[in-house]
């Protein structure tokens, strides 16, 4: 609460600034757990509550499979904070770290993985800790109505045609661990990459393989295109999504906020809307 110094003697003239300081502490702890928010997760840059002070435009470089999540957060994140604007850079978590390595514009990087995450904070390139936002799983795809009745990933090995990611991409690197769970080897003969999980997919919607392995949000935002088939946990692999503030950022309060509304409640909401686990 505000104090006022000197003797004061109407009390009717005390009531009123106690009301008028009771009225700026809110506003003061609205801000002060902002910037503690802002501290707990080491962002640089100092962020205003929705909907007040934050300006400019960032580009925000995520994973492919984090495009119909993120499509959604950047509107609505918008919505919230009208003179702020996201747009953004989707590919492999691996060809965006590679861009960014390389000097490509970008304010916050949200990746598939850890790795790549660690590669640019190993760099200097990540202002803070990044944070866990999101988790994923895989699963199979098939054609609608699994003609070739596949059941597991032992199912793979002699199937035809299989959709992978690249070997260098992290859904491709999360097949590997999951095949590698299960006892299975694909012939690389028999394999078609894809240079990002939903290209993989593609793969399989258009018959240009038999079946793939993917993400759980991409097959569900596939719709009736494809048929999914679970993958049991013992054989699943767990992807965790880091998001940073790139350290070069020329808006870092705007791209520092943006992290913390994907963390948020109403981040938070979208992703599980569109499939996507809680971390953990």
């Amino acid at each position: 609460m505000r104090r006022t110094s000197g003797t004061v003697p109407a009390l009717l003239v005390v009531a009123a600034l106690l009301l008028a300081g009771c009225g700026n502490d809110s506003s003061n702890d609205s801000a002060s757990s902002t910037t503690a928010a802002s501290s707990s997760t080491g962002l640089r840059g100092s962020i205003p509550p929705s909907g007040s002070g934050l300006e400019g435009a960032i580009t925000v470089s995520a994973a492919a499979s984090l495009t119909g999540a993120f499509t959604r957060i950047g509107d609505d994140f918008a919505a919230a904070n009208p003179g702020a604007e996201a747009t953004f850079n989707f590919s492999s978590s691996s060809t965006l770290s590679a861009q960014i390595l390389d000097g490509a514009p970008a304010d916050v990087f949200a990746s598939a993985d850890e790795a790549n995450m660690t590669l640019l904070a190993d760099a200097d390139l990540i202002a803070g800790e990044p944070a866990s936002f999101a988790r994923n799983e895989l699963v199979i795809v098939t054609k609608p109505g699994n003609p070739e009745g596949i059941t597991s990933l032992a199912d793979l090995a002699d199937v035809g045609v299989v959709a992978l990611c690249g070997e260098e991409v992290p859904c491709g690197k999360y097949a590997k661990q999951a095949l590698d769970r299960a006892g299975v080897s694909i012939p690389e003969s028999k394999v078609t990459r894809g240079e990002d999980a939903k290209t993989t997919l593609t793969a399989v919607a258009e018959g240009d393989a038999v079946a793939g392995v993917v993400y759980v949000t991409d097959a569900a935002s596939a719709a009736d295109s494809v048929e999914a088939i679970t993958i049991p946990a013992d054989q699943n692999v767990s992807a965790v999504y880091p998001i940073g503030v790139i350290a070069a950022s020329e808006n870092p309060d705007v791209a520092a906020a943006f992290v913390h509304y994907v963390l948020g409640d109403a981040g938070q909401a979208v992703l599980e809307e569109f499939g996507f686990l809680p971390p953990a």
